[in-house]
């Protein structure tokens, strides 16, 4: 690894810090380098605070060391006004002489404006040092804007001979397979605290009775997504409940009543649905989903190629019939991510 990886391999790590807070805009991570010491870290830590770079030269105790210091920063610095000053401009009055990149900048408002203001100025600027690491760690924000859809993340859990559950038809017919452990539970709830939107179909809705929130991660809830075609759930069910924003996909309005934190969502059947949703959570700046719906809708998102992540709980026992789990094309990338008495796949969409 060489000089410029090894500290640009640092930016990734305080990056990371911001992963929670910092969206929808990107983690980001600068480090200040003064004749082969850091001298200033930073990184951005929540959306409208400041950026890293900003950050990192706070952080210098001399700033006279800045004339003759690199800065790195995993991704581009910002070159327009938006909710903090352009970090160029901070760049160019600090006087650094040296700034070396993880990765440009996608989004349309940057997208090289920085690299070129930097080297306009005089700034020697070098660009793609860990790129593919840089811009695997903001692989949502670099979906969204490409795009023009949220980041999607599949999530099921299924039995070791590829069922997610017994036939059922309604609520006397019992309770779900339980498959997870406390602890891979509690990686379901770290997803949904790192996604903005949790989507199920129908079926869930009814039979699972699911209340879709982090009661077992620290973080905000998502705002929960069902599609509920033609008004038959139940309004008792906990999606329901207030205490979190329910947004329903559906093509026939209903009266909630008392009921608060509800929207519905009108959508043509009669085309594809997916899309559809797509374009709305697009609009409405949704850029992370997670999706824990049943087999049908998960099937949908994998056929119509709408996915760029999943996790599947594989429990190490069999059911032997039932609801059929998901199948992901063998082409994506999978591993096991650990085991918690059961297999964690996770599945990486290589497009």
């Amino acid at each position: 690894m060489t000089t410029d990886e090894q500290y640009m391999a640092r930016c990734l790590q305080l990056a990371s810090n911001g992963r929670f807070d910092a969206p929808p805009n990107p983690m980001v991570g600068a480090v200040i380098v003064y004749k082969g010491k850091i001298i200033g870290e930073g990184y951005h830590r929540k959306c409208g605070g400041p950026h890293a770079e900003v950050n990192a030269v706070r952080s210098v105790k001399d700033e006279s060391l800045l004339r003759e210091s690199t800065m790195y920063v995993s991704l581009e610095p910002c070159a327009h006004y938006g909710k903090t000053p352009p970090c160029a401009d901070l760049i160019v009055s600090k006087r650094i002489p040296r700034v070396v990149i993880g990765c440009r900048d996608s989004f349309d408002q940057v997208d090289g404006k920085g690299i070129r203001k930097l080297r306009e100025a005089g700034v020697e600027v070098c660009v793609g040092v860990l790129e593919k690491e840089c811009k695997d760690l903001n692989r949502a924000f670099f979906t969204f804007h490409g795009k023009r859809r949220p980041y999607i993340t599949l999530k099921w859990a299924q039995s070791a001979d590829g069922y997610i559950d017994k036939e059922r038809t309604s609520q006397a017919d019992g309770d779900a397979v339980r498959f997870s452990t406390s602890e891979t539970a509690m990686s379901v709830h770290r997803l949904r605290a790192l996604s903005d939107a949790i989507l199920v179909g129908r079926r869930t809705a009814h039979l699972d009775n699911p209340s879709l929130t982090t009661r077992l991660w620290p973080g905000n809830d998502p705002l929960r997504l069902v599609i509920d075609r033609d008004k038959k759930l139940d309004l008792g069910l906990k999606i329901f409940d207030g205490t979190a924003k329910t947004a329903v996909f559906t093509d026939v309005f209903r009266d909630y009543g008392d009921i608060d934190n509800v929207e519905q969502i009108p959508l043509d059947f009669g085309q594809n649905i997916l899309h559809q949703m797509m374009d709305y959570l697009y609009e409405h700046k949704v850029q992370r989903l997670l999706v824990e719906g049943g087999s049908t809708l998960l099937q949908s998102l994998l056929d119509n190629d709408l996915w760029d992540e999943a996790f599947v709980e594989e429990a190490p026992f069999r059911l032997g019939s039932g609801v059929k789990a998901p199948v992901v094309n063998s082409e994506s990338v999978k591993e096991s991510i650990g085991r918690f008495g059961h297999k964690i796949w996770h599945f990486l969409h290589e497009k």
